[in-house]
């Protein structure tokens, strides 16, 4: 393959830039050999011309493909180089927001400087076994592989983590060792993983310290071992620390901080407890305020010093202790306040009661004057003498600083000591993790000492990362069988002999260290000589004389000679330290105790721990062995020496690799600064890495995976059988160059570049496959678009020439009803012209003769009328001369009246008067308004009355005017009178003048008022509508106010309603959790329980040894630990609630103290155990002597008996004459008739009997009592006669008698004690004198046998007559047990195929019978009829006697049952009268007694020493599988049911505990032996179930009685109230229902993750993406590998199984709901963990595989369940992969799907979105912020991943069962021939 194959126009490159390092750039056009110059375009548009190196003529790198960029690994990568490693690390870390990237065998880490959620416990579990190759990179799964190579490889192993300051190497190796912690546990009780980890907070808060480039930098290296067992628990730890920065303790530089512990001590000054240390503000010690930055924002001190304490606590470091550390730290910090007064230039002095240095000398427990003594002078010794010298200011500053390092340094080493101390594990250490937090390369402006001893360290790693990647590649070259070709890679060694080698650096400089006038300059001038010009690594600064450089393997780093020689001595006056170790203070003198005895740095402390550093004390005299050869010993050669170790340690394990990179300086999350990131990645090895790969095969593909990615570019006639030699068939023909590529044994090897070679290739093949798809579609798309454009035309002409011809006709149509309305038309107006002119001719007439007639009327009104007027003419004549007669009369009238009217007119003047003073009086009225009005209204009512009154005076004044007319002539008689009257009435004139005037102004006073009247009244109008305005607007603003009150109280109805949903939602999440945590505590109390009965199964063993002449039987072993296994559970169910309250999080201790509970628990009771044994052998040998006194006192107590035998005789005596009269009785009746008659049921004979046999019975009882009463009288009056006999003994037995509560253990110990006193036999006959004894006895045995005779004989005579019905009784009873047979086949089907069975079967029997009958009947119809109704009567009777006399054989059984028992009890008493041997001697009579249909009542009895037989037969050894297939499902459920039934029938409460607890203990005992076995765990789930719905339907509670049957009801317990069994029973369901899913949970894990995510089950869909050195899982289905077939035939198997065992359906519907809840949790889950999973194809894949999940709950009737909403989020999440991510409509559209994601959810998928091929597009980070911002507000879990542990909060709803259990069978392949029905 020629260059100019691939730099090709728009082939992209890479080229330097001084500011981005890289840039990218397109080709322009093609490069051909020989060119000198490239045309390149940027990628901002701009063109330039790339020059190429005239030398060398090396091309730009090129730029790989962008389905590559992103990777997980960068060893994938085609082109391995410098700007493709920057370039990816680029994209993922600002893109994808992925900082962890594998490179080969490095994890290479970016610091993001902020906190991210992936590192919780759900991540910690994701990652525990999983390979490393098949999750994305993080530093849990180099944890996670170290972990499994020390347990697969039986190796040690190391986790190395390195980086610059500030890059995150402290947080990765703390990461690093939680993980460790998690995963594996603690091996012994003292949470060895809890110190580990709380060793962080102490080691960080005294070594790590504020720099500029980091808030919380380690200023040393350490290296932690954890060791583990050989079961890999972890069991303690070790620590070893190197080069501490002492400096660091008294000088720190600008923006930089001290070590945290100060600022904690002075940040906790106001403690009580701090008092004494006399502490303040960090800004008042010299030690604490240079570097000017005491605060770190976010950093609380205070709290970091309460976490430090605690961590102390926690790793033992008690509080004496820690105070002591305080203290000292105090007067370090009050040490650097001590300040000195020069004197003279060479002396100095310190102010007398110097503060700093009193309470300095204070805490530290040393004399004043001596510390201020010799922090001021020095001891100087010669040859010849010893003498002080004093020094001066800056040497005692020098000196105090010293001391403060020294100090710090010596208790660093002691709180580490301790710390080792703490971790330090009794138990042997079988392998160990090594985790090595170490600083990276390090280079700055001034390199001292310091830099110097680092850079020399990451040297020596480098070498060491070096060999071992030289090495992996070697291995897996060798293990392919490849010709090896030797890889030149960089070797280190010579700048590592140039430091260390003889004459090196560090040997000059400890030489130089020991010349008496050594100084910096002189050893510099050594180094010049030495190595100038001899060493190419070795070079000298052209201006300075005082400095070295030297090449590293990272960079050249120039060092400052000043300071080497000081640093490298280390040295503090030894006067100081001898101040010090007299000190008061034991704590500080333990410090400087091995000062003179300095170990090695290869010889280990107690602890482990190897010193790595050791400061040497300069002596006053140098003596021949004063001090070892290691006192003197310097700081480089012990660094040197412990680096050695550290390789050793190094080389004997295996490395695993972290690389931390710093992305800025300034700290910014998520800021990518390629310099810096170039400058680290040089530093670290990562391009080494890169380039080791790159000049081999960098690029390896398995034959399948190669064959399955590129599988487009062959033929079909290309690709055989074999896929290696297709493989190589088609790799032959696209790369002609061989070297360019290797095959393996299993795999094929490419040089660089020739993946983005084929790649290309496999591009440009896809993208002419899609131009002839897309040629062929747009072909077929425009033929399409054509035809149906054709088609429309056609469609089109047809419709308009159709539509031309409809208007055509509709012309037509037209034009003929045009002429037809023109027609009419014409016609019409014609005719309403002829009407019209006919109408105006008639109205011409009319108007001429109306005109005509009028005339004629008018002249004849004119004569009409002037006879008229003549009419009143004549009579207005005589008017006039009436008016004249008139007037005269009238004047007459006048003058008359006027006389009166004077009269009048006096009294008018006096009201007048009275109406003036009424005015004055109201004067001041006007201003009341309302009275006026009142007033007004009165006189308008006046003024109507007035008029009425005027009316009327009118009608009066008529009426005087007829009366004065007829006065006229009188009047005239008295006219004189009336002309003397004239003047009267002339005054009277004038006053009525002056009254008009009057009543003028009062009309005129009265308009004013109305006026005024009218003014108030419009006002008063106008107020009256502006206050109905107002109501109005009142009236608006209430209608408003009611509006917005009811849609207020609308709106609040409904945000309470909403509440009240939200609530009651938020009721049922808290019950549910409620609940579930329930039941998480339950679960963990059934684990302490097994743990508690694994404890006491060993103390067993150790403790119960079976003590010699005693041995517990096996049931009682069984019921007493079945009954003390009980009294455990309730004792731990009683503590439940307790445990309920304490939180979840609190989990590890709660562990912990309640197996210290249990564990002092089983020590109580096997102390009570013991106590127990020991008084029960007491009591065994107490029977024992007092059985032998018994035997040795017999002869004494056979006087007593024979007293108490003839004391019975004599009772008996008076009996049996009673006797013997009833039984003469009896025989009388019995032999006067001897027909069937006389022993029916109602004969006398009968009656006489039941009568006899009563009165026997209660008698009987009477005199047992009587007995008993006797017997103690007797004992009493023994005594009482014979107070010293031996009788005394009897005491014993009387109390023992008084303890027997049975009867039968009464006389069961008579008769024990006469079989213990007989001596001789008696004669039965002779019991008493005339035998009457005998006879009774004799007597009621022919009683018994009578009765069974008549039993007999009545059964008989029933069987005659019922032999006519015998016949169809046994066919009917055939017919039942093929019914029977029929329903325990139906029972076995599917409820579909159960009811049709049972209708065939019900059909053909029917049909059988008809057939029958009409075979019989055939000829004659009506016969056959009347016969079928005869016999359907027939039947109906029989049924009936068959009733009753199946109610009589009942009532005669419990007759013969209660007269058996009486009788027994009879026996009883008359055979402690009677000895073994005369029993013997007794013959038997057999009695047969045929067999009877029995009524069985639902129970099953069982003797109670059967009960272990019972509940190992029906529990432990049961096989699930034969149960399930051949019985009825619950089977064991009922039974046991039934036999608590029976114990509830006889009230026995023992039987009913004693049962209940051993099947409660035998079921955990199967599931604990059995407790993987899913068909075991599903059975005995369902009988637990069934048991427990049993116990609630028969409970006898109405709640749980609503659907039983009467039957059903009348089998409810009677005696017990089980409601606690109930709780038990339900707990344990619980129990076992968890049990349950973690057996699904382990059967699904490992296919879950195969089945929905790796395997194709769309073959062709996914495509490969080229791997890198982590191999992942193929996604090609090989055998063994899961698939979505295998999940599926593994949900049918446990659904079959649970259908079999009979489980509820709701139960059944939870199990799968939890099932498919955990599928989805996982899948989702190693998708946000898995970048290469997440693609659109994948997302198509895993929504295929959701449709066959739900189609399969379809195929179940199992949609109802709740388990298709369980995989919403992957639903969601594959839809996510799926949807456009590009505008802002497509971001709202994803936001308003993923409900059922978390926003980390989203922008996780989002941000892992990858390309599988170049036709997709990334999603864009503008895109992702879009999202962040819409979600911004969406309030969920910040969790990443789901809990895939969860376990939802299970219910048993009551099902009740239509079972009878009267009609239950037992089976007897169950072996319980010892139980029977009742």
């Amino acid at each position: 393959m020629a260059v100019s194959e691939l730099y090709t126009k728009y082939a992209r490159v890479w080229i330097p830039d001084p500011e981005e390092v890289w840039k990218s750039a397109e080709l322009l056009k093609d490069y051909k050999q020989g060119d000198k110059v490239i045309q390149l375009r940027l990628e901002e548009g701009k063109e330039l011309e790339y020059c190429l190196d005239p030398k060398t003529k090396e091309l730009p790198p090129l730029r790989n493909p962008d389905i590559l960029v992103g990777e997980n690994d960068l060893t994938a990568l085609s082109y391995l180089h410098e700007p493709a490693v920057l370039h990816n690390l680029r994209v993922r870390f600002i893109d994808s927001k992925l900082i962890y990237t594998y490179c080969g065998i490095v994890l290479v880490a970016i610091n993001p400087y902020e906190q991210l959620p992936i590192y919780g416990e759900d991540i910690i579990n994701a990652y525990s076994g999983q390979n490393m190759g098949d999750m994305d990179p993080h530093i849990f799964a180099v944890a996670e592989e170290a972990y499994k190579q020390m347990a697969r490889d039986e190796r040690n192993q190391s986790i190395i983590v390195s980086g610059e300051s500030g890059a995150g190497k402290t947080v990765s190796a703390k990461y690093a060792m939680r993980y460790f912690a998690t995963v594996s546990g603690s091996a012994s009780e003292a949470n060895v993983e809890e110190k580990v980890l709380a060793s962080n907070p102490i080691m960080e808060s005294i070594g790590n310290a504020k720099t500029t480039r980091n808030d919380n930098s380690s200023r040393f290296g350490k290296y932690i071992e954890i060791g583990f067992d050989k079961r890999y628990r972890i069991i303690g730890a070790n620590m070893r620390t190197y080069l501490l920065e002492k400096s660091r303790v008294v000088f720190q530089a600008e923006e930089e901080r001290n070590y945290h512990i100060f600022y904690q001590l002075c940040a906790s000054a106001a403690l009580p407890e701090f008092k004494t240390l006399r502490l303040g503000n960090a800004n008042y010690f010299h030690y604490t305020k240079q570097g000017g930055s005491p605060v770190i924002d976010g950093i609380d001190d205070a709290k970091e010093m309460v976490h430090t304490r605690q961590a102390c606590s926690l790793l033992g470091i008690n509080d004496s202790h820690q105070m002591g550390i305080f203290r000292i730290l105090a007067g370090i910090l009050h040490l650097g306040n001590v300040g000195f007064t020069s004197r003279d230039a060479d002396s100095c002095t310190i102010p007398h009661k110097h503060e700093p240095l009193t309470i300095f000398c204070d805490l530290m427990g040393v004399e004043y004057q001596e510390m201020s003594h010799w922090l001021c002078h020095r001891k100087l010794a010669t040859a010849s003498e010893t003498y002080i010298k004093p020094i001066s200011k800056l040497q005692a500053i020098n000196a105090r600083d010293a001391l403060a390092k020294h100090i710090y340094a010596k208790l660093f080493n002691w709180i580490v000591d301790h710390v080792n101390k703490a971790l330090h594990s009794t138990v042997k250490q079988h392998s160990f993790i090594g985790v090595l937090d170490i600083y990276g390369f390090e280079t700055f402006e001034i390199n001292s000492f310091e830099q110097f001893c680092i850079n020399y360290a990451n040297e020596k790693l480098q070498q060491q990362f070096n060999m071992h990647v030289f090495k992996l590649e070697q291995e897996e070259y060798m293990k392919e069988q490849i010709p090896w070709t030797l890889i030149d890679f960089y070797d280190n060694q010579p700048c590592i002999n140039l430091i260390e080698a003889k004459l090196g650096i560090l040997d000059l400089l400890d030489e130089e260290c020991k010349m008496p006038k050594g100084s910096d300059d002189s050893w510099a001038q050594k180094l010049y000589n030495t190595h100038l010009k001899k060493c190419a690594l070795f070079e000298k600064p052209r201006m300075s004389n005082k400095a070295f450089i030297i090449q590293h393997f990272a960079d050249k780093v120039e060092y400052q000679c000043e300071g080497f020689l000081e640093k490298n001595k280390d040295t503090v006056y030894e006067e100081q330290i001898k101040v010090l170790k007299s000190s008061k203070f034991k704590m500080l003198s333990e410090l400087f105790q091995d000062e003179e005895k300095a170990l090695s740095p290869t010889s280990a402390t107690p602890s482990g721990r190897t010193l790595l550093s050791r400061t040497a004390v300069k002596p006053a005299k140098a003596k021949p062995g004063q001090a070892s050869k290691e006192h003197k010993k310097t700081v480089g050669h012990q660094f040197r020496n412990s680096l050695h170790l550290l390789m050793e340690t190094l080389n004997a394990t295996t490395p695993h690799y972290v690389r931390c990179i710093k992305p800025n300086d300034f700290k910014f999350p998520f800021t990518f600064d390629e310099k810096r990131a170039v400058q680290q990645l040089r530093a670290c090895g990562v391009l080494e890495t890169i380039r080791i790969s790159a000049a081999g095969f960098p690029s390896r593909w398995t034959y399948q995976e190669f064959f399955s990615r590129y599988r487009v570019l062959m033929k079909q006639k290309d690709v055989l059988s074999d896929r290696k030699q297709t493989c190589k068939n088609l790799l032959e023909k696209l790369i002609l160059d061989k070297d360019k590529y290797q095959f393996g044994k299993t795999k094929i090897f490419f040089r660089a570049g020739q993946v983005a070679y084929l790649e290309k290739i496999r591009a440009d093949k896809l993208r002419v496959a899609c131009i002839r798809i897309q040629k062929t579609i747009r072909g077929w798309l425009m033929r399409k678009k054509y035809l149906r454009m054709r088609k429309a035309a056609i469609t089109i002409q047809r419709y308009v020439r159709g539509y031309q011809a409809r208007c055509y006709a509709k012309f037509l149509r037209r034009t003929r009803a045009a002429i037809l309305i023109q027609k009419f038309q014409r016609m019409y107006v014609v005719r309403k012209r002829y009407h019209l002119m006919r109408a105006a001719t008639i109205v011409l007439q009319s108007l001429l003769r109306g005109y005509i007639a009028r005339n004629k009327y008018q002249r004849m009104l004119r004569e009409h009328k002037a006879i008229i007027i003549q009419k009143h003419v004549r009579g207005w004549l005589a008017r006039v001369r009436y008016h004249r007669s008139l007037k005269a009369i009238v004047y007459l009238q006048c003058c008359y009246r006027r006389m009166m009217a004077k009269r009048e007119l006096k009294k008018l003047k006096i009201e007048a008067r009275s109406v003036e003073r009424y005015k004055k009086l109201n004067i001041g009225m006007e201003n009341k308004i309302m009275q006026l009005q009142r007033k007004v209204d009165e006189q308008h009512k006046d003024y109507k009355s007035l008029l009425e009154k005027l009316t009327n005076l009118e009608t009066t004044y008529n009426t005087e005017t007829e009366k004065l007319r007829s006065d006229v002539e009188r009047l005239r008689m008295s006219e004189e009178e009336a002309k003397n009257a004239t003047n009267r009435v002339n005054m009277l004139q004038e006053e009525i003048t002056k009254l008009r005037k009057e009543l003028h102004q009062t009309q005129s006073e009265k308009k004013t008022i109305e006026e005024w009247a009218d003014k108030y009244k419009q006002e008063t109008e106008q107020l009256v509508s502006e206050l109905k305005e107002q109501n109005t607007s009142l009236k608006k603003e209430k209608e408003e106010l009611n509006r917005r009150i009811h849609d207020q109280a609308k709106e609040m109805t409904e945000t309470m309603e909403k509440k009240l949903v939200e609530e009651t939602k938020q009721l049922e999440l808290d019950l549910n959790d409620e609940r579930l945590r329930y039941q998480n505590l339950l679960n963990e109390f059934s684990r302490l329980e097994e743990r508690y009965e694994d404890l006491k199964d060993e103390v067993n063993l150790m403790v119960s040894i079976p003590k010699p002449g005693h041995k517990r039987t096996d049931s009682t072993h069984s019921s007493n630990e079945s009954e003390y296994t009980f009294s455990s559970e309730i004792t731990e169910t009683e503590d439940l609630p307790l445990r309920m309250e304490e939180p979840s999080e609190k989990k590890a201790p709660l562990d912990m103290s309640l197996f210290l509970k249990l564990q002092k628990r089983v020590t109580e009771l096997e102390q009570e155990k013991q106590s127990l044994q020991d008084e029960l052998d007491r009591k065994e040998e107490q029977a024992l002597r007092t059985k032998t006194r018994e035997e040795e006192e017999r002869p004494p107590m056979r006087g007593a008996e024979l007293e108490y035998e003839s004391l019975k005789r004599q009772e008996l005596e008076s009996e049996n004459k009673k006797l013997k009269n009833e039984l003469n009785e009896l025989q009388k009746a019995l032999l006067e008739k001897s027909s069937p008659v006389v022993t029916a049921p109602g004969a006398p004979a009968y009656r006489v009997l039941l009568d006899q046999l009563t009165s026997v019975s209660e008698e009987l009882d009477v005199r047992k009592e009587e007995v008993l009463i006797l017997r103690s009288q007797l004992v009493s009056q023994k005594e009482a006669i014979q107070p010293k006999n031996t009788m005394t003994d009897s005491t014993i037995l009387l109390e023992d008698v008084q303890k027997m509560k049975d009867k039968g253990e009464i006389a069961q110990a008579y008769i024990g004690l006469k079989e213990t006193n007989r001596q001789s036999l008696q004669d039965y006959h002779m019991l008493n004198e005339d035998g009457e004894l005998w006879l009774v006895y004799e007597g009621l045995k022919q009683t018994n046998r009578l009765l069974e005779s008549q039993l007999q004989s009545q059964k008989k005579s029933h069987d005659n007559e019922l032999e006519a019905l015998r016949g169809e009784i046994q066919s009917l009873k055939e017919e039942n047990n093929r019914q029977q047979q029929l329903l325990a086949q139906n029972l076995q089907l599917p409820p579909e195929a159960r009811i049709e069975a049972s209708l065939q079967h019900e059909i053909t029997r029917l049909t059988n019978e008809n057939l029958f009958y009409e075979e019989l009947y055939a000829d004659d119809p009506m016969k056959y009829q009347s016969y079928r109704i005869s016999l359907y009567k027939r039947m109906i009777d029989l049924m009936e006697q068959l009733e009753k006399q199946d109610k009589t054989v009942r009532k005669l059984k419990k007759q013969l049952k209660v007269f058996a028992k009486k009788i027994g009890e009879l026996e009883v008493g008359q055979m402690e009268n009677i000895s073994p041997g005369q029993i013997i001697d007794e013959p038997i009579r057999p009695v047969n007694i045929p067999r009877k249909e029995k009524d069985f009542q639902g129970m099953l009895e069982y003797k109670k020493d059967d009960e272990p037989k019972l509940v190992k037969n029906l529990i432990l050894d049961l096989k699930p599988r034969g149960v399930a297939v051949n019985l009825i499902p619950g089977l064991p459920a009922y039974i046991l049911f039934m036999c608590v039934r029976h114990a509830d029938y006889l009230n026995d409460d023992q039987k009913v505990r004693s049962l209940l607890t051993s099947t409660i203990n035998g079921i955990k005992k199967v599931l604990k032996k059995r407790g993987d076995d899913f068909e075991t765990v599903s059975f005995w789930l369902s009988n637990t179930c069934r048991f427990l719905h049993c116990l609630k339907q028969y409970s006898g509670e109405e709640g749980f009685m609503k659907h039983n049957t009467p039957r059903q009801n009348e089998h409810c317990l009677t005696n017990f109230d089980l409601a606690e069994y109930r709780q038990v029973l339900s707990d344990l369901a619980i129990q076992i229902y968890q049990q349950l899913v973690r057996v699904l949970e382990n059967i699904l894990q490992p296919m879950i993750v195969s089945g929905m995510l790796e395997h194709e089950t769309i073959q062709g869909v996914s495509g490969v993406k080229p791997p890198g050195l982590r191999k992942r899982t193929s996604s090609i289905a090989d055998e063994g590998t899961y698939t979505l077939d295998s999940i599926i035939r593994q949900l049918n198997t446990f659904h079959s199984v649970m259908c079999q065992h009979g489980m509820d359906p709701e139960l059944i519907k939870q199990v799968v709901k939890q099932t498919f809840y955990i599928t989805g949790a996982v899948t989702l889950n190693n998708l946000l963990l898995r970048k290469d999973m997440c693609s659109w194809s994948k997302g198509m894949q895993i929504r295929y595989n959701v449709s066959q999940l739900e189609e399969w709950l379809r195929d179940k009737n199992l949609m109802n369940s709740g388990a298709k909403e369980t995989l919403e989020p992957l639903i969601q999440a594959a839809q996510l992969l799926q949807v456009k991510k590009k505008t802002d409509e497509d971001a709202e559209a994803i936001c308003s799907m993923c409900n059922a994601l978390t926003t980390a959810q989203i922008v996780k998928v989002l941000n892992l979105y990858t390309p599988v091929n170049e036709f997709e597009e990334r999603v864009s980070i503008s895109f992702i912020r879009t999202i962040q911002m819409r979600l911004r507000d969406r309030k969920d879990s910040p969790q990443l991943l789901m809990d895939a542990k969860h376990i939802f909060p299970v219910t048993f709803p009551f099902n009740p069962s239509s079972l009878a259990l009267e009609t239950i069978q037992i089976p007897a392949s169950l072996g319980l021939a010892f139980i029977s029905r009742v």
